[in-house]
């Protein structure tokens, strides 16, 4: 009895020390449940959510949440609610709606969902918010001015140089293939010497530790997102979530580190790093440190940031607009055409102009960010009330936006199933809402690296198809898109080459 009124008594004491806490706790909940209930969604139970209705496999789970929003937005409705266990994710379903919420200053800050990259990204530019996000994209967006993008140009070309050796090597043993494998190791390859200045091999040594470890967590990530018992740390632990997440997220540090820590006394025994080099992405924020705007962990930060955001996702865009072209062999015929045209022989090098002549190939790139955009949904979270679509979104939820919803919607684009370059026509572009094609998001923090992106690739691409012919036997919509942490092939990218006479 004595052992019980103890317990009673720290309990009681527990309360009154945090009923301030406590109430404003739950005045917080009680006015999410209020308004966000006026928000139509699939069955949630306590708890769990919505997430004991998910598929458990990719492609599943990909189908079904396409058509729960399909669901709502024929209903009319311009929003729908997820609850991801006690936490409300508010998905927003038309062009009018991504406008409010893209275009919002209230909205900056990513949702927490993201936070199993922050021991990995750290505080940069991807999941920083506020004031610290907007002076930190003021500092880095002059290095991806124009004049910086024409010094990328030539390690664009010579990867790309690469891959066709390694594709090339490959149709020694087969002509039909997985391609993705080899975009994957070549857009690395990229990142790595524009970022760091460094190389890793990735194309020619595939088991390099900072390779593999990359990769992993990505799929760590993933994996993260999806399942929110992992939330809880013992769960995570016991489930070895942990160690996993823990040793490759070491070997990724350590090299970005160690890269880092050699470029500084580069520069502290030469005084500069302007030495006639090409500078990489890192020579560039030594510099802003000696200036004083970044310390050591704001580098490393960043250059893991850029590592992250510019390696899956350019090497999802090369490999799907690929598959597009392989797919439909008329728009493929087109490019050849106008590559023909542009180059005077497949061998050539390309010039910044060269790639501003290439119309075409860019509608077909830009078609195939519409159907696969490489980054599927991205999600801020709500600090202060807002109203989007006429309902009020309370202090403590997340908003999605689904870039492949909102490109593969009928409302949207008449068609959608179908592959046709001429959407991005002038004209077409035009007729169309503008927040009805977010490939890169839009509004104030819309992707810093976007022009990066696309000059990529494009390179990569236009060396591909002046050196190949390429086809598959495999119907284009037969290849599900997987809307992980990037949109991934369900099936790899099959690729026949055929050397081009």
């Amino acid at each position: 009895m004595g052992f019980a009124i103890y317990i009673f008594t720290v309990f009681v004491l527990y309360l009154a020390i945090n009923a301030s806490k406590i109430y404003k706790f739950l005045k917080k909940r009680l006015k999410i449940y209020k308004y966000v209930g006026q928000i139509d969604g699939p069955t949630a139970m306590p708890i769990l959510g919505t997430t004991w209705q998910f598929k458990l496999d990719s492609k599943g789970f990909s189908l079904q949440l396409y058509n729960w929003a399909m669901e709502y937005c024929e209903k009319g409705a311009g929003l729908a609610t997820f609850w991801i266990g006690p936490q409300p994710l508010i998905v927003v379903l038309n062009a009018d709606a991504v406008k409010t919420v893209l275009e919002s200053n209230k909205l900056i800050d990513k949702s927490d969902e993201y936070n199993v990259f922050l021991p990995w990204l750290g505080d940069g530019l991807l999941l920083s918010g506020g004031d610290r996000w907007r002076q930190r994209r003021k500092l880095l967006t002059p290095s991806f001015h124009f004049n910086v993008l024409q010094e990328f140009q030539q390690v664009f070309d010579f990867q790309s140089k690469v891959l066709i050796e390694k594709i090339e090597e490959e149709m020694k043993k087969q002509t039909t293939f997985d391609v993705f494998p080899f975009i994957k190791r070549c857009a690395l390859d990229i990142i790595c010497e524009t970022a760091m200045g460094t190389t890793v091999d990735a194309q020619t040594n595939h088991n390099h530790p900072y390779v593999l470890a990359v990769a992993e967590m990505n799929k760590l990530a993933y994996e993260y997102q999806r399942k929110p018992w992992l939330w809880i740390p013992i769960l995570a632990k016991v489930l070895g979530f942990t160690s996993r997440h823990k040793y490759n997220l070491d070997l990724v540090l350590d090299f970005t580190r160690k890269v880092i820590d050699e470029k500084q006394k580069e520069f502290e025994e030469s005084g500069n790093i302007d030495d006639g080099k090409r500078k990489a992405f890192l020579d560039m924020l030594i510099e802003m440190k000696e200036e004083g705007g970044l310390n050591d962990e704001d580098i490393r930060s960043e250059v893991d940031t850029f590592m992250f955001e510019g390696h899956d996702t350019t090497s999802a865009g090369i490999g799907w607009t690929l598959w597009c072209l392989a797919t439909h062999p008329e728009y493929q015929k087109k490019c050849h055409e106008e590559l023909d045209s542009v180059f005077e022989s497949i061998n050539q090098e390309c010039s910044t102009d060269d790639l501003k002549n290439l119309k075409y190939l860019d509608k077909c790139i830009k078609e195939s960010l519409r159907m696969r955009p490489s980054v599927p949904q991205f999600a801020r979270e709500v600090r202060e009330d807002i109203v989007v679509d006429g309902k009020i979104i309370p202090e403590g939820c997340s908003i999605m936006v689904s870039p492949a919803f909102m490109h593969n919607n009928p409302r949207n684009y008449e068609r959608f199933e179908e592959y046709d370059p001429e959407r991005f026509s002038e004209d077409n572009i035009s007729k169309r809402h503008a927040y009805a094609y977010i490939p890169f998001s839009a509004g104030p923090r819309n992707c810093i690296g976007q022009k990066f992106a696309m000059q990529e690739e494009k390179t990569v691409i236009s060396w591909v198809l002046r050196r190949f012919e390429i086809s598959t036997t495999t119907p284009f919509l037969d290849n599900m898109p997987l809307p992980e942490t990037i949109t991934r092939p369900e099936f790899g990218f099959p690729i026949t080459f055929k050397l081009r006479t």
